[in-house]
């Protein structure tokens, strides 16, 4: 086994992940942080549907160890109390097929098993799930928007999107309100479909939100993801991606704004295991105020049979103020030697005091020129969403952040 690292440390192995007489195809979260680690290091953890086949977490796994537990609401441990139901309405373009179905639907779980307790636990908790179906050939030309409210409750939920081969489609899962909840998204892409996912968590103060996105790509499909994660007390996001078939295409982007006492954790896992497939991970966030914490984990495996892979993946985080802090760990675990090209980088820093001084210099007042800052930060990934009206309510949000500290 070879490792790849342009960002000057040394990386770790993956975990990997094999469910009970399955194919390996499935994988977890990624072991280590910035540190040298043998290949054998690599475990094998569990993937399954039921919540009783997963250990209560400690703090002590590596999956866990960066997560405040006692701040979950008991969605880790079953100690959650009363469930209620969060408010689910979808809003979507004609041709689109949006149903509400029960357990028994044999189209959810087709993405792969839950590698974690609290999935494990959304899944086996929800009552009913949403299904949206791109038919095939399919172009709307208008997003689909899910949007997911919470009135104080705790809930699970499970939506499960299924897009047609060659079908082309955009998704906005909106989630805002107060509430503790977990929940599982799968996306199935087919053969030559193209799907775009803007997920946005603008929760209330008090929030906990555990979500897990899987998207399983058939040949030549292309997978883009836009995560924007700005509210909520704590908000552990866990997207996978896994390729059924060459030619896949993933690009996984990122933005999150952390405020004082926030808690904002993105752990990621692309799982190459088929050839000529390629993923981009490009994730940025900005930290704020006393205890202000971001974590972002980002896991790349580059199995012995996936000849032709071209991955890179790309953290940077802001510290506009004393007292945050940001753990950022890329890792990134090669198998073979045939590849198109792969790498990954991480840096934090804190505002550039040259950049200022720049424009303070041209008359523009310093809390004006830290607004201008942050934009041009986080303008790469706000420019992936696509839908300009969006985009500026988003960037109107992290602005009113900003002024909130000054």
């Amino acid at each position: 086994m070879a490792s790849a690292n342009n960002s000057g440390s040394t990386t770790a192995g993956s975990i990997a992940v094999r469910e009970a007489g399955a194919p390996d195809e499935l994988a977890g979260p990624g072991t280590g942080r910035m540190v040298s680690q043998p290949a054998d290091a690599r475990q094998v953890a569990v993937a399954s549907y039921d919540v009783h086949d997963f250990g209560v977490p400690t703090g002590r796994e590596e999956d866990w160890r960066f997560t405040p537990l006692d701040r979950l609401r008991g969605l880790h441990d079953g100690t959650f109390g009363t469930v209620g139901e969060l408010s689910v309405e979808v809003e979507a373009p004609s041709g689109v097929v949006v149903e509400t179905v029960g357990r028994d639907d044999a189209r959810l779980g087709k993405a792969g098993a839950p590698v974690d307790r609290v999935a494990a636990q959304a899944y086996s908790s929800f009552e009913k799930a949403t299904v949206v179906t791109f038919p095939r050939e399919l172009a709307p030309g208008e997003p689909v928007v899910v949007r997911t409210r919470g009135a104080g409750t705790t809930g699970f939920g499970h939506l499960t999107v299924v897009v047609e081969a060659f079908a082309e489609a955009v998704l906005v899962l909106d989630h805002a309100g107060k509430a503790s909840y977990a929940d599982n998204v799968e996306y199935l892409v087919a053969d030559g479909a193209r799907l775009t996912v803007i997920s946005v968590q603008d929760w209330d103060a008090g929030s906990v939100h555990l979500a897990h996105h899987v998207a399983r790509l058939g040949r030549d499909a292309t997978f883009k993801s836009v995560a924007v994660t700005l509210g909520g007390d704590v908000v552990r996001l866990f997207p996978r991606v896994v390729y059924d078939a060459p030619g896949g295409d993933a690009a996984l982007y990122g933005l999150y704004f952390a405020d004082s006492g926030q808690h904002l954790e993105h752990r990621l896992f692309v799982d190459h295991d088929v050839p000529r497939c390629r993923s981009l991970v490009t994730y940025k966030g900005a930290l704020q105020g006393v205890d202000a914490r971001t974590v972002w984990i980002g896991d790349v495996l580059i199995r012995a049979a996936a000849e032709g892979t071209d991955t890179y993946e790309l953290n940077r985080n802001l510290l506009l103020t004393e007292g945050a802090r940001a753990d950022s760990v890329p890792n990134l675990e090669i198998e073979t030697g045939e590849i198109a090209g792969a790498g990954h980088a991480s840096a934090t820093g804190r505002f550039d005091d040259e950049q200022l001084f720049y424009l303070q210099s041209r008359g523009i007042p310093a809390d004006e020129a830290r607004r201008l800052v942050v934009r041009g930060f986080f303008a790469e990934v706000l420019a992936q969403i696509g839908i300009p009206a969006l985009q500026e309510q988003l960037m109107l949000r992290i602005e009113a952040e900003l002024e909130a500290s000054v």
